[in-house]
């Protein structure tokens, strides 16, 4: 009988599920709203696995994240540095299990990941596939998925239509780095008659600048660069990244469960 192995990574606004079969491919993969409630949002991903078919009770269960503790029928919990440091290397190490034609890049187990969240921003540095250093901000949502969610509400606009108007946008800036008075700027702007490509533009570019801010204090020359979290699915903000860093930000759409994926390495 197959044993498999689960990665469960509830954040502060998504939960990840992922299952590995024995020989670390991914399988399945689950992502819900994480809702007001976390326990109650474990017990979904639990009737989600079990309709599919999973055998539990032949399965490693790891949980990470915000809600970990939530998770009753895990083995185990471990902390996000820890998973998302795993995760990233399996998906942009120097044996990562799945590369595509357009991220191949250098091949290296030294990485810099930013990890853009709903509430926080974690900048982690890997060395030879360990985690080796950190840094995390979550005393203020600027530079986080939550800043982009919103401002793309005061502009009337989807996260991805946002992302796809500020790539036609330029000069013009948002000063402040508090959600609540940059949301004031961007009324004020919207009220002044500006743009809304070049509003976008001047969202993304606080995000970047705010997260880059703190990156190039781990930053280092060999590093190969990654974006995981929800926003690594929005090539401009990768691009924006690797703009203002001068250097290459690797991104793919499984970035989103590299916490989901170092959990589920954690059980084998």
């Amino acid at each position: 009988m197959s044993k498999f192995y689960i990665g469960i990574d509830i954040g502060s606004t998504s939960a990840k599920t992922v299952v590995l079969d024995e020989n670390k491919n991914i399988i399945s993969r689950i992502l819900l709203p994480t809702g007001w409630s976390s326990k109650e949002t474990s017990e979904i991903i639990l009737r989600k696995l079990n309709d599919l078919n999973f055998d539990i009770g032949n399965s490693t269960i790891v949980a990470t994240g915000y809600g970990r503790v939530s998770v009753s029928f895990a083995n185990k919990a471990v902390t996000e540095i820890t998973c998302h440091g795993k995760g990233a290397n399996y998906l942009f190490g120097a044996n990562a299990k799945s590369i595509d034609d357009n991220d191949l890049g250098v091949l290296s187990n030294n990485l810099l990941i930013i990890d853009i969240g709903g509430q926080d921003t974690k900048i982690i540095q890997v060395e030879n596939g360990n985690v080796v250093d950190f840094l995390m901000n979550d005393k203020c949502s600027a530079g986080t998925g939550r800043f982009l969610e919103v401002m793309s509400n005061a502009l009337n606009l989807k996260m991805d239509e946002l992302c796809d108007m500020a790539e036609k946008g330029a000069d013009t800036h948002i000063s402040s780095l508090c959600t609540v008075f940059a949301e004031s700027e961007v009324i004020s702007l919207i009220g002044r008659g500006e743009k809304r490509e070049n509003i976008a533009f001047a969202i993304v570019d606080s995000i970047v600048k705010k997260v880059c801010q703190q990156a190039q204090k781990l930053y280092k020359k060999d590093m190969k660069v990654c974006l995981t979290g929800g926003l690594s699915e929005f090539k401009y903000i990768s691009d924006s990244l690797g703009k203002e860093l001068k250097t290459k930000v690797y991104a793919k759409e499984d970035g989103r469960y590299a916490g989901a994926i170092g959990a589920a390495l954690m059980g084998i």
